[in-house]
């Protein structure tokens, strides 16, 4: 007998032999049964509540492919800078957060876009004067950028005489002073100096972040961790042990989680599967590995045959070198790891595609499913090589939302209609498509998402934004 049976639905299945049915049956948290109710009613006992929906729609929970789990439910008890689109709010959220901290404590926080507010860089010297005893790292939606004030540098040992080191830059004035702003693997020469985030916190995030995850629909997330350019590889084993396995084992998971690890750290993946197997539990699934091959375009980091249009003498940034990233992904691969590489720029997309290739004919042929994440920008030819290699395009249909303007103003109007967020043309060319958010730099909000990759029409526009790009309803709803 079903614990509860949904009747009078319209539930969407997914599944080709029966796209949609009226009636479900339930017990103990499992689907036994969906058809129409005379195939159900039989599962119908004493104890069985029955839901009439009087026709409203029901979908499985929805899958985000590309979240930084633990670091959205952390940015949520931060400065939240998301939407600010005036230098004066972006102050007065310091401001606020200045008073509810002690002096000499971290004040963090992020998620600001400098191009609500019309493309101007802050400075340090935008929060020195409210912050003079307090160190402060304030990141980018994107993550790929921050902004320290003159407390953080100085504790970091960034002046004028420092060094960018390879795949990042230190942004300065014309006279070698650092502005405050750190692109890509600089911000390693700060974050070193941030204390850590206590077990306690984390564990914290976890709740917070599920919590908001579930209040969109979301039930399962591809989680690729606390790691982007500059950051430890250790934070996404720290939170294995000491946030996810103990969720797990205080039955406390409210979500189920995909974990991807870095790159760098194959073998001690490849070792934990062998010792106790991919899944975990029901919440737990040991994914794969990630990787960087370039930034983000709102940073001018993201890696293009041609220079940003606002930077003529700038391709962006190749965060890990080519040969690298080869080996590590040969060796991943052997022993039969999925491998998720970051790629934004067109240049950095083909050079993903040419090495995926590569380790094919080096390793032979099996069911990979490696991917690129983001995968914003592709050149004329690229999306038919997703198709053919057999690569998942993992992408986020809210990122659009950001990046139509500032698209068209780093790339001109022209690159930028012929090749960024080419989601039709992938479909067409027989890509698969993961949609996910990349939260805390998008939300988690899948209908959200599930409506810009069907309408493209950004803040403010009246049209869409490249209309022959856009999905069905029932390519978004698979994504």
């Amino acid at each position: 007998m079903a614990d509860l049976v949904v009747k009078n639905a319209k539930i969407y299945t997914s599944d080709e032999s029966l796209p949609f049915a009226d009636s479900m049956a339930v017990r103990s948290g499992r689907v036994l049964r969906v058809g129409n109710y005379s195939s159900i009613k039989d599962m119908v006992g004493d104890g069985t509540k029955e839901l009439d929906l009087m026709g409203k729609i029901v979908v499985p929970g929805f899958i985000d492919s590309h979240v930084h789990l633990i670091s959205g439910g952390l940015q949520m008890a931060r400065v939240e800078l998301r939407g600010v689109s005036q230098k004066d709010e972006f102050v007065r959220r310091v401001k606020e957060a200045v008073r509810n901290t002690n002096q000499g404590s971290w004040i963090l926080g992020g998620g600001w876009n400098n191009d609500l507010w019309g493309g101007e860089l802050p400075m340090a010297s935008w929060v020195d004067d409210i912050t003079p005893y307090n160190p402060v790292w304030l990141s980018r939606m994107d993550g790929h950028m921050g902004l320290a004030n003159s407390v953080a540098l100085k504790l970091a040992g960034i002046t004028t005489s420092s060094e960018d080191p390879n795949g990042g830059t230190i942004v300065r004035f014309t006279s070698g002073e650092p502005t405050g702003l750190l692109i890509d693997s600089a911000m390693k020469l700060l974050l070193l100096s941030i204390p850590e985030v206590s077990v306690e916190e984390r564990r914290e995030a976890l709740s917070r972040a599920s919590n908001h995850a579930l209040m969109r629909g979301v039930t399962t997330v591809v989680d690729v961790g606390r790691y982007f350019p500059g950051a430890s590889v250790k934070h996404s084993w720290e939170d294995f042990s000491d946030v996810y396995k103990w969720a797990d084992s205080s039955g406390k998971m409210m979500i189920r989680v995909c974990l991807f690890f870095p790159l760098e750290t194959w073998l001690q993946l490849h070792n934990l599967i062998t010792k106790v197997g991919r899944t975990m539990s029901q919440w737990i699934y040991l994914g794969g590995v990630k990787a960087f091959a370039d930034g983000s375009l709102g940073s001018n980091s993201a890696l293009f045959y041609e220079p940003y249009a606002d930077e003529p003498h700038n391709y962006g940034l190749q965060v890990k070198d080519n040969e690298s990233l080869l080996n590590l992904t040969l060796a991943s691969d052997r022993v039969g790891l999925q491998v998720a590489i970051h790629a934004i720029g067109d240049r950095a997309n083909d050079l993903i595609l040419d090495m995926y290739e590569s380790v094919f004919s080096t390793n032979g042929v099996r069911d990979r499913r490696f991917r690129i994440e983001h995968a914003q920008h592709l050149a004329p030819e690229t999306p038919a090589r997703f198709g053919k290699l057999g690569i998942v395009a993992s992408v986020q249909p809210e990122h659009l939302l950001d990046d139509a303007e500032s698209a068209t103003k780093k790339l001109g109007i022209d690159r930028a209609q012929k090749g960024s967020y080419l989601f039709r043309s992938l479909l067409a060319s027989n890509g698969q498509l993961a949609f996910g958010s990349d939260w805390p730099v998008a939300d988690i909000n899948p209908l959200g998402g599930i409506k810009t990759a069907m309408k493209r029409i950004p803040p403010g526009w009246d049209i869409a934004w490249i209309p022959s790009e856009t999905l069905s309803l029932n390519d978004t709803l698979k994504a």
